[in-house]
């Protein structure tokens, strides 16, 4: 049987049914799936049962993995092997994280809008959030199209932001929470790195906005007025008409295009309901200024 692929619009988000991703996939299925994902950016497949190596098997068709930052936090033991991230609330015996856990305050960083691994010199392409359990009330994900975004911009502001690069770290997104208890191999491992603001994607060909909570400054700019014009792109890219609210279902397996999408978690109750989700993440080849040909700031 053939997939089955279902829009949820005429460009952005679609479910596929109709094939069981926990098994070897031939080569025409993946060319299928990899077309929808460049054409609608976030893919949706329910129902499926995916163990870690299943899991970074279909993540692997879509690039190079990525090394989860996890990897730096010497403080606590891991839960899951480093080429996967632990998008979850739970502890390595499987106990609900404490109030005061340092890794809880961390994370509610991705309740800002923000793309995958902006803070690494080559930023997340593709990431792929499986979900072994939810929470049944709240913990959504809202997805934002950049690519859309990008196209309702004005033309004045479409000029004044070409070639613009900004900083991101982590260190920024984290500083908008008030979050600042790195341990010293975060810090010393997770230097800014440089992105530009504007990117095309070349399996599409469209342009899109990159900005997030990781952004701070921008080269050449003071840094009131570039925090403010970063401030303004996130609002205008995260407009209800540009964003979709994905309500989890335990099973699902949700992908999405770092480079045409902003993404956030919503509020649950984090302290009462366990949330499992493991997430693998592919690697873009080059930072976004070598792609476009931007000279990167000295």
């Amino acid at each position: 049987m053939p997939l089955t692929i279902q829009p949820v619009t005429e460009t952005f988000v679609a479910e596929v049914g109709d094939v069981d991703l926990s098994r070897p996939l031939d080569a025409a299925t993946v060319e299928t799936i990899r077309d929808a994902f460049w054409h609608y950016g976030v893919l949706v497949f329910p129902g499926q049962r995916l163990d870690e190596e299943s899991h970074l098997a279909f993540a692997r068709h879509f690039g190079p993995l990525e090394t989860s930052i996890g990897v730096y936090r010497t403080d606590v033991a891991p839960r899951i092997r480093e080429d996967l991230s632990d998008i979850s609330n739970l502890d390595r015996d499987g106990r609900i994280w404490g109030a005061d856990s340092r890794i809880r305050r961390y994370k509610m960083g991705t309740r800002l809008w923000h793309t995958d691994s902006s803070f690494k010199h080559a930023p997340a392409r593709a990431s792929l959030l499986h979900a072994r359990s939810v929470a049944p009330v709240g913990g959504h994900t809202e997805f934002a199209d950049v690519r859309a975004a990008y196209d309702a911009l004005d033309a004045e502001m479409r000029n004044r932001i070409e070639g613009l690069v900004a900083e991101h770290s982590v260190f920024n997104s984290r500083a908008r929470i008030g979050f600042t208890d790195f341990i010293e191999d975060e810090r010393s491992n997770l230097k800014p790195v440089y992105q530009v603001l504007a990117r095309t994607i070349p399996e599409s060909g469209r342009r899109a906005l990159f900005v997030a909570s990781h952004a701070g400054r921008i080269h050449g700019m003071a840094d009131d007025e570039g925090k403010a014009l970063i401030d303004r792109l996130l609002e205008h890219a995260t407009q209800r008409q540009f964003v979709y609210t994905h309500r989890w279902r335990v099973g699902d397996l949700v992908m999405w295009d770092n480079r045409a999408t902003l993404h956030r978690g919503t509020d649950y109750d984090d302290l009462r309901w366990p949330r499992d989700m493991l997430r693998a993440t592919v690697s873009d080849e080059v930072n976004s200024c070598e792609r476009e040909g931007v000279a990167v700031p000295g």
